[in-house]
Parts: C-alpha cells; sequence; structure tokens
C-alpha cells in the first residue's frame, strides 16, 4: 500500500454498495483512488452503480466537484469479489451481521494476493479482533468506521484489534486523513466504539420515551433540535442509520456489556421484524 505521496495510484476495493459503501467508494474516487466496488449480484450492482451517479451529480451541481463524468471513471461496480486480488486496501462495507462479515474476512484473506495489503471493515459495533481472527493476518486488519452520509461527515473512527500493527495503524490513519481528508479518532475494540457507545443508547431512550407514550416522535425530535441544538432529532436519526442496523449495534453494546441501557427497546424489535427500516425502506418512525 502507498504512502499519501502515491496517493494517485491506490487501489482500493470496497465490498457492498449501499448507503455506506457507495459513500465510501465516492470519497475515495474524489479523492483520485482507483476504486473498485464489488456487490453480490447483478442487480445490486446496477443499484449501486444508479447511487454513485445521483450522488455524484448532485455534488457536481453543488459546485463540490468539478466532473461528476471524471470521478466515476476511477470507480467500477461489479459482482466479482476475486477481482480484488490486486488491492491494496479493501474496506467490507456488507451488512452488520457478525457471521456474514467474518465469512467474508475469510474469503477476502484467500482473494486478496498483496502481502501489506489492509483489510478494513466499515463495522460500526463488531469487534475487529473477531474479525481478525478469520484471516491468516491479523496483523493488517483494522476498523475504520465511516459515518453517513460519508461525503459529508468528517469523522473516522480507528479501531485496532488485540493484533493489528502499529504499521497498519499508521497507514489506515494517513489514508484517512491525508488522502481522504476526514479527520481520524483512535477508538478501543470495544462493541459501540466512540460514537455509537455514546448516541446508541440516546438513540434507545428515545424510543422508549416514544413506546411509552410520554411524548410523540414529533416532540421528541423537535424538543432535542430546539433545545439542544442537535441538528435533527434521535428518531429521524435513527431513520437515517437505519432502523436495522440501530438494533444491530444496540444488540452488539448489550452483548459486549450487559448493561440494560443497550438493548433494543420492543418497539424497535418489532419495526425490525415489519420491515420499517426507516429511510431506506419508506417507513420508520416517519413516512418518507
Amino acid at each position: 500500500m502507498r504512502r499519501p505521496d502515491g496517493m494517485q495510484g491506490m487501489r482500493v476495493g470496497v465490498v457492498g454498495c449501499g448507503l455506506m459503501g457507495s459513500g465510501i467508494a465516492e470519497v475515495c474516487a474524489r479523492a483520485g483512488q482507483d476504486v473498485l466496488v464489488v456487490e453480490s449480484d447483478l442487480p445490486r450492482v446496477r443499484a449501486g452503480h444508479a447511487r454513485l451517479v445521483a450522488s455524484l451529480e448532485k455534488a457536481e451541481a453543488r459546485g463540490k466537484i468539478e466532473s461528476a463524468e471524471e470521478v466515476l471513471e476511477r470507480v467500477a461496480v461489479i459482482a466479482d469479489l476475486d477481482a480484488l486480488a490486486d488491492r491494496e486496501l479493501v474496506i467490507e462495507a456488507i451488512v452488520e451481521d457478525e457471521a456474514l462479515k467474518t465469512g467474508l474476512f475469510t474469503r477476502l484473506d484467500s482473494v486478496v494476493t498483496a502481502a501489506d495489503a489492509i483489510l478494513a471493515s466499515n463495522t460500526s459495533s463488531i469487534p475487529v479482533t473477531r474479525l481478525a481472527a478469520a484471516t491468516g493476518r491479523p496483523s493488517q486488519v483494522i476498523g475504520l468506521h465511516f459515518f453517513n452520509p460519508v461525503p459529508v461527515l468528517s469523522l473516522v473512527e480507528i479501531v485496532p484489534g488485540l493484533g493489528t500493527s502499529d504499521e497498519t495503524v499508521e497507514r489506515t490513519r494517513a489514508f484517512a486523513e491525508e488522502v481522504l481528508g476526514k479527520h481520524a479518532v483512535r477508538s478501543p475494540d470495544r462493541a459501540g466504539f466512540v460514537v455509537n457507545a455514546l448516541l446508541i443508547p440516546f438513540v434507545l431512550s428515545a424510543v422508549r420515551m416514544l413506546e411509552s407514550g410520554f411524548a410523540t416522535a414529533e416532540d421528541i425530535d423537535e424538543a432535542m433540535v430546539r433545545g439542544a441544538a442537535h441538528p435533527q432529532g434521535p428518531l429521524r436519526l435513527a431513520d437515517l442509520i437505519g432502523l436495522d442496523t440501530t438494533a444491530a449495534v444496540a444488540r452488539s453494546l448489550y452483548e459486549e456489556f450487559r448493561e440494560p441501557l443497550f438493548a433494543p427497546p420492543p418497539l424497535l424489535r418489532r419495526m425490525v421484524e415489519a420491515g420499517q427500516l426507516g429511510r431506506k425502506s419508506g417507513q420508520g418512525f416517519y413516512t418518507y
């Protein structure tokens, strides 16, 4: 993997082209990197590519980039995981499911051939050490957690596992800060890391307040926007994150710490079971 002075030649792989994966691919391509995105099938390839095109055209219209077409020339979206063989950095951005992620890291370990390639996860809650244990190169596995929307929010969390080398940490930090222009904070490898360990209990408290009939969703959100200067309320934020992702992070936190405040409330669990996942499904605490 090249140092920042060779960033124009970086070969980056991204696995998953949903909201997070497409955002990660976009910021890497906008930073001049050669980006290969892998999805599981052709319909998801088409949807992911369309998502990238729409986001880049919006960025061009707003003057954030000069040419969407030029950025898109640095990105390919395909359905062949084996094509990641030559990548110097691969960022996993699939659904927040530990079994699926560990299985993917086992595959990536055999597919990616570069001896010094970094395998990174965008997980928001799953311990990086567990993902690293699924590979034969734990020193090169690290958490690189972006925030939605990735092209807008400047933060990334860098999360070393127990076996992650200092070199991998430094190379990942340099890529995040000096290549992508993000602000990196380092977190210990504990469920939720820094942001979600604070944020998810706050969101769950809002769900419990709604569930108990204490206040409406609109009043809860408006109170936090107008009374605490939050850019949006916790329930709208949960819809943006995805209620399935919110519940998955909550479960990881609860399994790790066994604190009642981390347990997903019944209302959140029922909404996920009903397919009411927030913005991405069109229905959550609000209708979209």
